[in-house]
C-alpha cells in the first residue's frame, strides 16, 4: 500500500483559515446560482419543488463536507481527494479520480465557467458573442473564455500567495454581491403578483410519489453543479497552515455559508418573479431578470458585472487547486513526470498549471455550458460517493490512524449521503443517458491508461 505522499520540498504553507475558506466559497460560487433556476423550474414545474431541489442539494453538500473533514485532517497532503482514494482503495482508484479530474471534472468546470464569464461580458461588449465567429467553430465568446483561463493560469504560476490574494478579493466581492441580491430582493423587490402566484400553490405538481423523487433528482444536476468544487481546498492541503484544524473548519464554514446564500437567492427569485417568468428568463439569466425588475434597464449591467466578478473568482480558485492534484499524481509516477516539479522561485507547480490550462482551453472549444455541466456532475457524484465510502474503509483498515477530527454523524450521515447520491446517479443514467453514460465511459477509459502509466513507471526505475 502506498504511503501518504510527503510534501515535496518547496511547497509553502501559505494558506490560513480565511484563505482556505475563500477557496471553498470562491470555487463554489460561479455562474450557476444566477442561471440554473430557470432549467430547474422548467423541469419540476413547481415553486416548492424548485426550493426542495436546492434544500436537498444543500443537505447533501453539507454532509459531504463534514465527512471529508475527517479525511482532510488525517491526511493533509497535496492532492487531497486523490490521496484519500489512493489510501482507502489503492492507487488505481486515486488515478481514476485524477484522470477524470483532468479529462472532465476540473478542466470541464474551468471551461464551463470561463464560457459563462464571456457570456456575461457580452452584455457590455456585444462583439463577444456565441454567434460571432472569428474562424469556423471558434466564437469570440469562446476566445474570451480561453483568454481568462490562460491569464489566471499564468497568475497562479506566481505562487500560492498571489493566487490566494486574488481569491480573497474576488470571493469577498462576489459574496457581498450575492448577499446584496438576497437583502435587496427581500426588502425592495417584493412583487405581490409573484408572491401570490408562487406561494398560494407552493407545492403545485408535487404528488409525493416516485415521480416527485425523479423530478427533483434529475433537476438537481444544475443545483449540484452550482454547489460543486467545495472539495478543492483539500487539493491545496499541503499548503494550509494548521491543516488538522483549518481544513475541516473551512469546509464546514464555506459550504454552510454558500448553501444558505443559494437558498436565499432562490427565495428571492420567487419573491420577485412569477414561476413562468423564471422559466422563460432570457438566456436563463434569472438573476438578471430579478435585478431588472427592481432597478429597471440598469439591472442588466449590474447583474452582468456581479456575475463576471463571481465567475472570475471561481475560475481562479479551481485553477489554483486543480493543478495540485496533477502535481501529486506526478509525484506517484501517474502523470507527466515534469508536472512533479516546482518553480524554484515561486514554489508553484508551473508545469501542472500549464497542462491543465491547455486542456481546459481545448474543452472550451468543444461544447456548450450545458453539455459540460451534465458530464461533470455524474463523474463528481461518483467520486464523492467513493471517497465518503473510504471513511468506512479506513476506519477498519487503519484504525490507528490519527484523526484530529471525526466525521459528524458517522456512520449514519455518511451512509445516507452514499444512498441518496447513488439514487441520483441511477436517475441520471436513466433519464439523461446522452450525457451521463459518456461521463461513466470516461472514468472507465482511465483503467487502461492507469496500467500504461504504471508500466512506464516500472520501465523508468
Amino acid at each position: 500500500m502506498a504511503q501518504a505522499a510527503p510534501l515535496k520540498p518547496g511547497l509553502v504553507k501559505g494558506l490560513g483559515l480565511i484563505d482556505a475558506t475563500t477557496i471553498v466559497m470562491g470555487s463554489m460560487i460561479g455562474s450557476g446560482v444566477f442561471i440554473v433556476a430557470a432549467d430547474i423550474s422548467r423541469q419540476v414545474q413547481s415553486p416548492g419543488l424548485m426550493i426542495m431541489t436546492w434544500i436537498v442539494t444543500a443537505l447533501l453538500t453539507v454532509v459531504a463536507a463534514l465527512s471529508y473533514g475527517e479525511l482532510a485532517a488525517a491526511m493533509p497532503h497535496a492532492g487531497g481527494q486523490y490521496v484519500y482514494l489512493r489510501e482507502a482503495f489503492g492507487p488505481m482508484y486515486g488515478f481514476l479520480f485524477g484522470w477524470t479530474m483532468f479529462m472532465v471534472i476540473q478542466t470541464g468546470t474551468i471551461a464551463a465557467v470561463a464560457v459563462a464569464f464571456a457570456k456575461f461580458a457580452g452584455v457590455f461588449v456585444p462583439w463577444i458573442s456565441a454567434t460571432n465567429f472569428i474562424v469556423p467553430h471558434v466564437s469570440t465568446q469562446q476566445l474570451v473564455g480561453i483568454a481568462v483561463i490562460v491569464s489566471l493560469s499564468w497568475l497562479n504560476t506566481r505562487g500560492i500567495r498571489t493566487g490566494a490574494v486574488v481569491q480573497n478579493v474576488f470571493t469577498f466581492a462576489k459574496t457581498g454581491a450575492l448577499l446584496g441580491l438576497v437583502i435587496i430582493g427581500f426588502l425592495v423587490g417584493r412583487n405581490q403578483v409573484a408572491v401570490t402566484r408562487n406561494f398560494t400553490d407552493f407545492w403545485q405538481n408535487a404528488d409525493w410519489s416516485f415521480t416527485t423523487i425523479r423530478l427533483v433528482g434529475v433537476a438537481m444536476v444544475g443545483a449540484l453543479f452550482s454547489s460543486d468544487s467545495w472539495n478543492n481546498v483539500t487539493f491545496t492541503a499541503g499548503e494550509v497552515r494548521n491543516p488538522q484544524r483549518n481544513l475541516p473548519l473551512s469546509l464546514a464554514l464555506g459550504v454552510i455559508i454558500v448553501s444558505a446564500l443559494y437558498l436565499g437567492a432562490n427565495f428571492v427569485y420567487l419573491n420577485v418573479l412569477p414561476l413562468e417568468a423564471i422559466q422563460t428568463a432570457k438566456e436563463d439569466r434569472v438573476a438578471t431578470a430579478v435585478v431588472s425588475a427592481i432597478f429597471g434597464s440598469a439591472g442588466v449591467q449590474i447583474m452582468a458585472a456581479a456575475i463576471m466578478v463571481s465567475t472570475f473568482g471561481c475560475i481562479n480558485g479551481i485553477v489554483l487547486a486543480g493543478a495540485r492534484v496533477f502535481y501529486a499524481m506526478a509525484l506517484d509516477g501517474l502523470f507527466f513526470k515534469k508536472a512533479a516539479t516546482l518553480d524554484p522561485k515561486t514554489h508553484a507547480p508551473v508545469t501542472a498549471l500549464t497542462i491543465q490550462c491547455i486542456w481546459a482551453s481545448l474543452l472550451a472549444l468543444s461544447g456548450t455550458y450545458g453539455d459540460l455541466l451534465d458530464y461533470v456532475i455524474f463523474a463528481v457524484l461518483l467520486f464523492y460517493m467513493l471517497t465518503i465510502a473510504g471513511i468506512f474503509v479506513l476506519r477498519v483498515k487503519r484504525p490507528d490512524m490519527e484523526r484530529p477530527y471525526r466525521a459528524i454523524g458517522y456512520p449514519v450521515l455518511p451512509a445516507l449521503y452514499i444512498l441518496v447520491a447513488g439514487l441520483i446517479e441511477v436517475l441520471l443514467l436513466l433519464y439523461k443517458p446522452n450525457y451521463t453514460w459518456p461521463g461513466l465511459i470516461i472514468v472507465l477509459l482511465g483503467i487502461p491508461v492507469y496500467f500504461f502509466w504504471k508500466k512506464e513507471e516500472v520501465s523508468n526505475t
